[in-house]
């Protein structure tokens, strides 16, 4: 099946002939993080710290990037989780640094291993420990362990819902909200969303190759709930969350049963889905009057968590 591209924006489309969608696979990957990292870099739009810091963890050493406006004290904090489709992405994340700014809150963002070379469950494994590490360190940090959020785009998304279910089930450290902007959930992409063959930006066969990297494998159904959150059967006893997504998003569909099962669990979660939006568009087209919306409206859900 295929999408048929006049349900897009036309403000979103003239971003496309500049970034078409990706085609990885296991023999390319290595390759694709080379070229794509040789794109141009837009300098910061905001003035944050960037302090670096080593946690030691069970699985050896973990880079953090921790981005602040101010060393004011007992600061809300969120755990950011960057994007990629578990196997691209950096933690040296712009929108950690403009969430840092906006805020006057601390940010940690963790630098994750990637699959293939490390597939799961070390990145929702490294991301845990960052949590844990927020917590212990709560007052060295100067953060208020009570008004954590976690959150992430895309593939951090998925994995910041992943370790919510993880954190659940082990030390279940305080949440105030876990941020997921249009999360990669589904391994089997089993919604009618999923089916169509031609979204822009992530593919269908792409986001397959993406899983089978992650998951190391197929395992279908067997997929562990914290590798992908879809496969959970008890989504009770979770923090509040926010979930956004484009119509013409990969995972449009997924992200709304997600949030439907969530709210049967009786988890309070807001729901925003945008007209024309196709995956991560915000990011290609900032200045585009949908995507100034999406911003709006998980900076206010981010904003109401932190107070």
């Amino acid at each position: 099946m295929l999408l048929d591209y006049k349900k897009i924006d036309p403000e979103l489309l003239p971003a496309l002939e500049d970034f078409p969608a990706l085609d990885l696979n296991r023999d390319n990957i290595v390759k694709m993080r080379e070229l794509l990292a040789q794109r141009p870099t837009v300098p910061s739009a905001v003035a944050v710290s960037e302090e670096e810091q080593v946690i030691d963890t069970k699985d050896g050493a973990l880079r953090v990037f921790i981005y602040r406006k101010t060393n004011a004290a007992n600061q809300p904090a969120l755990l950011w989780v960057h994007g990629g489709g578990y196997i691209l992405g950096t933690a040296k994340d712009e929108r950690a640094r403009v969430i840092a700014d906006a805020f006057d809150c601390t940010v940690v963002s963790v630098d994750y291993r990637l699959a293939p070379e490390a597939p799961f469950p070390a990145g929702p494994n490294d991301c845990y420990a960052a949590l844990e590490w927020m917590n212990d360190q709560a007052a060295v940090l100067g953060i208020d362990r009570e008004r954590i959020v976690i959150g992430g785009a895309s593939a951090g998304a998925g994995m910041a819902a992943g370790v919510v279910l993880m954190n659940r089930d082990k030390a279940n450290y305080p949440l105030r909200l876990q941020l997921l902007l249009y999360p990669m959930l589904d391994n089997l992409h089993g919604t009618p969303s999923g089916q169509f063959e031609n979204h822009p930006v992530w593919k269908q066969q792409t986001s397959f190759n993406a899983w089978e990297m992650y998951l190391d494998g197929t395992p279908g159904l067997e997929a562990s709930p914290y590798a992908a959150a879809a496969r959970a059967t008890d989504l009770s006893g979770l923090p509040s969350a926010y979930i956004c997504v484009g119509a013409a998003d990969l995972f449009c569909d997924e992200d709304i049963e997600y949030a439907r099962r969530l709210d049967a669990a009786g988890v309070n979660v807001e729901l925003a889905v945008f007209p024309g939006v196709y995956h991560a568009a915000e990011s290609f087209a900032p200045a585009v009057k949908v995507s100034k919306r999406l911003k709006a409206s998980f900076m206010s859900a981010l904003g109401d968590a932190f107070r």
